[in-house]
């Protein structure tokens, strides 16, 4: 794909979460690579009003080379890619359940969420709880970099999910994916739950390898 239509992927995916309220105001960021770097939804701006060609551009050391200032979360992004050479793309949302869960007192910090589904196992398996630092501090992003070799999704506490995929298409249902199982943890709170087993999540695993 050329960047100019890279571009506008961007902005329609970011659109299309804002719209359905998976994230609100300026809040969440959304990168992929290109032929000569990587681009990013530029600070301060809304994921549902997007101008493709005021896109940050930036290189491989994290420097602007050419469009608006980039999130101050890019070190977030970077981290992911430099950690995880196969994936080209990379979603952070502030979106509402999956924030809601991350400051739960009594989650496993190894693995948040339980496997309550079969596309929950397929599209993020294991998600870790990493510590919260504050917005644009460089020590989330060395606390990223950590659990990003292993895993290619995680939940920043008090903040809100870091999703990488194979390009925006997967990162996008694998973020979308994750909130929804939120979602359903959240209504399930209290009733007697059934998760997948064991040995059902590593079947899946087995015949949908990530």
């Amino acid at each position: 794909m050329n960047e100019n239509a890279l571009r506008e992927q961007i902005c329609d995916v970011a659109k299309s979460i804002f719209d359905r309220g998976l994230t609100h105001g300026s809040t969440g960021n959304i990168s992929a690579r290109c032929a000569d770097g990587w681009l990013l939804t530029p600070t301060g701006s809304s994921l549902g009003r997007l101008d493709p060609a005021h896109l940050s551009k930036l290189d491989w050391a994290g420097r602007l080379l050419a469009g608006d200032p980039p999130s101050k979360e890019s070190f977030l992004h970077l981290a992911m890619y430099q950690e995880r050479a196969r994936n080209q793309a990379v979603i952070h949302l502030h979106s509402t359940h999956s924030v809601a869960v991350s400051v739960l007192e009594e989650l496993d910090p190894k693995d948040v969420l339980p496997p309550i589904t079969a596309y929950y196992v397929m599209r993020i398996g294991t998600l870790p709880l990493v510590p919260y630092f504050a917005p644009g501090d460089m020590q989330l992003a060395e606390a990223v970099r950590g659990y990003a070799g292993k895993y290619h999704a995680v939940l920043l506490a008090n903040h809100g999910p870091v999703v990488a995929g194979a390009d925006l298409a997967a990162a996008s249902d694998a973020v979308e994916e994750l909130e929804a199982t939120a979602r359903l943890y959240l209504l399930l709170r209290g009733s007697r739950m059934r998760a997948l087993s064991v040995e059902q999540c590593e079947e899946l695993r087995r015949r949908f390898p990530s």
